[in-house]
C-alpha cells in the first residue's frame, strides 16, 4: 500500500498535541457516552479513524476496547505510539483505509472528515469504513456544517509557555465553503532562559477543511451502503460548550447483509 503524502499536521504535531489535549474530549464526552460508548461493549475492536496524537484513543483504551488508530500524519502517529503502548497505530489515508481484520465499530471525531477536500473523497472514506466494519458494526463520526465556521472572527489566538509560543487563526471562504487554519509555533532552541541570545525555531502550517451540506453527507453514506442514519446536533447530544456550535454527529451501522 502506498504511503500517504505528507500531512500539514506533521510540521506542527507537538503543538497540536499540546493545545488540544484537554479541549475536544471533555466537551464531547456526553455525546460520545450517548452515541458510542453506550452502544459498544467493552472488549470490542474499535477503529479510531483519524486518531491524531491519540487524545480520544486513550479514552477508548481506558474503557477496555481493543483499539486500532489510523491517521495520515506520521508525526501525530509517532506521538500517539510514544504515549500509548496499548493500541495499534498505523499511518494511512482514510480514503485508502485497509485493516487486516474487520472491526466492531469505527469512531471518527473532532471534525476530522472535514479535512477531506471533496465529496468524492468523502464517499471513498465511507466505502472503506463499510468494508472495514463487521456486519451491523457501528459507525459514529462528527462533522462541522457551515454554521460552525460562520462565527470566525479572523483573530489570532495565542498560547504561551516558557519554551513555546503558539498562534492560531481561522478564516472561512463562504463561496468555496473552505475553512483555513493558520498555525505558527515557535519553540525555544536551547534551555538557558538567562541567555538573551536564545534562539527560537519557527514551525508553521495551514490546515484546510471543507464544509459539506448535510444532505450530501447523507447521500454519500447511503451510496456507500449505510442505512438507518441518525443525525444528532451536538447540542442535542449534550455538548454545551462552543465546540457544539454547528457540529453534527452521524450515527449508522454497516449493513447486515450485502
Amino acid at each position: 500500500m502506498p504511503h500517504p503524502t505528507p500531512s500539514p499536521y506533521d510540521e506542527i504535531a507537538p503543538m497540536y498535541h499540546h493545545l488540544w489535549a484537554d479541549w475536544y474530549l471533555p466537551a464531547a464526552l456526553p455525546a460520545l457516552d450517548k452515541l458510542f460508548f453506550s452502544r459498544v461493549p467493552s472488549g470490542a475492536h474499535v477503529l479510531d479513524l483519524c486518531c491524531g496524537s491519540g487524545h480520544v484513543t486513550k479514552e477508548l483504551v481506558a474503557r477496555g476496547y481493543r483499539v486500532t488508530g489510523v491517521d495520515n500524519s506520521a508525526e501525530l502517529i509517532r506521538i500517539a505510539r510514544s504515549e500509548l503502548r496499548a493500541a495499534d497505530f498505523c499511518v494511512q489515508d482514510a480514503r485508502e483505509l485497509h485493516l487486516n481484520e474487520c472491526c466492531d465499530a469505527v469512531l471518527c471525531t473532532f471534525d476530522s472528515l472535514n479535512h477531506i477536500p471533496d465529496i468524492a473523497g468523502l464517499r471513498m472514506v465511507f466505502e472503506r469504513v463499510r468494508q472495514a466494519l463487521k456486519p451491523g458494526g457501528l459507525f459514529v463520526f462528527d462533522m462541522n456544517l457551515e454554521e460552525a465556521y460562520s462565527a470566525d472572527l479572523r483573530e489570532w489566538a495565542v498560547n504561551i509557555t516558557d519554551r513555546t509560543v503558539g498562534l492560531v487563526r481561522g478564516t472561512f471562504d463562504a463561496a468555496a465553503k473552505t475553512a483555513r487554519t493558520e498555525l505558527i509555533w515557535f519553540v525555544r532552541a536551547n534551555g538557558d532562559d538567562s541567555n538573551r541570545n536564545d534562539l527560537w525555531k519557527q514551525h508553521r502550517s495551514t490546515i484546510e477543511q471543507q464544509c459539506f451540506p448535510q444532505s450530501e453527507i447523507l447521500e454519500s453514506l447511503a451510496s456507500a451502503g449505510f442505512r438507518h442514519i441518525e443525525c444528532v446536533p451536538s447540542r442535542d447530544a449534550g455538548v454545551t460548550s462552543d465546540l457544539g456550535f454547528g457540529r453534527v454527529f452521524f450515527v449508522t451501522n454497516a449493513p447486515v447483509h450485502e
